[in-house]
């Protein structure tokens, strides 16, 4: 019976998670679960998973769970508390599927207390990679991607990297693939927010709209498989069947293909290097007419060349990327800015800020805060 720790119990990742969790009763136990706000649907997960702690990151939303709980779970507030689970002796899986910058630090401690850990959360590499990657090298960690395209790519790399050419990480395109530019500048957040393929929170699935999610997925590829950013290519997929290609020097490609549903990956990422039922059916590719891929449209989806601009620059360059488009998409969804005007403010703030080279959690931190507050002043223009 393995302990998991699920760090966003409230998200797609965490309902996903727990869906499978429910099929294995006999292998998995929820030893932990957080969320941010939603201390209604955390005591729901109490009362049916009974875990031994359960952390709201809002110190009120935990007052509000502390006084209606009727099972003896203990309840736990604020970031720290995150760090603690994650890190708890008792704890052997830790799902770390908290969006953004909020997940670093307990992705982080999970590493150093030796975790497996099942990296939902790819801002912890956008922001720390060399750290992070240091600290599941030094402390013997288990980094397991819970990432369709980067589970592909890890699945793909078990026949070795000898001879690798190159990766190519899929990318559906979002719900604006067919869009032309001119019309984007009236999308609305709830336009941005329909995506064709995959069920996720607004903010991932604005990012999925500009391709700033692939943008983060191939700065987390790097870290992952310790590859070049030359050697890291993105292809446009609009069916997500084709999950992700890797590409030898022999001629060689392999390709993981599934249906568009994380239970596989997480699934995986849980049972590793076995395999458990899912709950997913099985890809049937007789049912789908056709498989198409595209080039990306740099022009058109500038979030994807920003982030391997910023990859290639390195230093604080990733993180501020990464904030700059936290806030600039929180803006977006509160009808603040355009969408279009999210890709130019990034920009702007890569542009003003200083580049500096980053070796400590809290120099990552510090630029995290300053990039932030930086593009809130440059938001004001947009008024």
């Amino acid at each position: 019976m393995k302990n998991i720790t699920l760090l966003g119990a409230t998200g797609s990742i965490g309902k996903s998670t727990l869906s499978v969790v429910d099929l294995h009763p006999d292998k998995f136990n929820i030893f932990a679960l957080s969320a941010n706000t939603n201390w209604q649907q955390m005591l729901d997960l109490c009362n049916k998973y009974q875990p031994n702690y359960a952390v709201m990151v809002d110190e009120q939303s935990a007052e509000k769970l502390s006084n209606v709980i009727t099972t003896d779970t203990q309840i736990l507030s604020g970031a720290q508390a995150l760090d603690k689970v994650a890190a708890h002796q008792d704890t052997d899986l830790v799902m770390a599927a908290i969006v953004g910058a909020a997940g670093m630090s307990s992705a982080l401690c999970s590493a150093k207390a030796g975790k497996r850990i099942m990296l939902a959360n790819k801002e912890s590499l956008v922001l720390a990679g060399d750290i992070f990657m240091k600290a599941v090298k030094e402390f013997n960690a288990e980094l397991i991607p819970v990432d369709s395209e980067h589970s592909a790519i890890f699945q793909c790399l078990k026949s070795g990297k000898a001879g690798l050419n190159k990766i190519q990480l899929t990318a559906s395109g979002g719900p604006f693939l067919r869009t032309p530019i001119s019309k984007l500048k009236s999308i609305t957040p709830d336009q941005a927010c329909a995506h064709p393929n995959w069920s996720m929170g607004r903010k991932i699935s604005v990012d999925s709209a500009t391709m700033m999610n692939k943008g983060l997925e191939v700065i987390e590829a790097h870290y992952l498989f310790s590859l070049r950013p030359e050697q890291i290519d993105v292809l446009v997929h609009p069916q997500s069947i084709v999950h992700s290609s890797v590409y030898y020097e022999d001629g060689s490609t392999l390709s993981q293909l599934g249906n568009p549903d994380m239970r596989s990956v997480i699934s995986y990422a849980m049972s590793y290097p076995q395999r458990i039922n899912s709950g997913v059916a099985a890809l049937d590719l007789t049912s789908i007419p056709v498989l198409e891929f595209y080039q990306p449209d740099f022009e058109k989806f500038t979030c994807l060349k920003l982030a391997f601009e910023a990859l290639s620059k390195g230093g604080n360059a990733m993180g501020t990327m990464n904030a700059a488009n936290e806030i600039a998409v929180e803006n977006f969804l509160n009808h603040q800015i355009g969408f279009l005007d999210i890709p130019k403010i990034i920009d702007q703030t890569l542009s003003i800020m200083k580049h500096t080279t980053l070796n400590s959690l809290e120099e990552v931190v510090n630029n995290d805060l300053v990039a932030r507050e930086m593009t809130r002043e440059i938001i004001k223009q947009y008024g």
